[in-house]
């Protein structure tokens, strides 16, 4: 009984195993480190870009104080990554930029 089981088990596993790599395959991750023009949003699904505009991503604040470069979420340039980003939304950011989920940083 238990070399029955223990079969059953080992055939089950493999199967999910052949399907989580096979079937279904995601499209390649998007990622900032692949970007060079930080204005290009190719790359970007449909639902990331209006992703964006519900946010109220602008690319230059209308504020004078509230940007990016001074946000709680954003991402800055790194040695790998020439863009910014933001941890709500896929994409690159520019510093000066604004969305409605502004946050200072503490």
């Amino acid at each position: 009984m238990n070399r029955r089981k223990s079969i059953k088990t080992l055939l089950a596993s493999t199967g999910v195993v052949f399907f989580m790599t096979q079937c279904g395959k995601p499209q390649e991750e998007y990622k900032l480190e692949n970007i060079s023009d930080c204005s290009d949003l190719t790359g970007l699904s449909e639902e990331e870009i209006a992703k964006r505009k519900s946010l109220g991503y602008e690319e230059k604040s209308p504020l004078e104080d509230d940007n990016c470069n001074n946000c709680q979420l954003y991402l800055p340039p790194t040695a790998k990554r020439k863009c910014g980003g933001c941890q709500l939304f896929k994409g690159p950011v520019n510093a000066d930029a604004y969305c409605t989920y502004w946050a200072p940083k503490v």
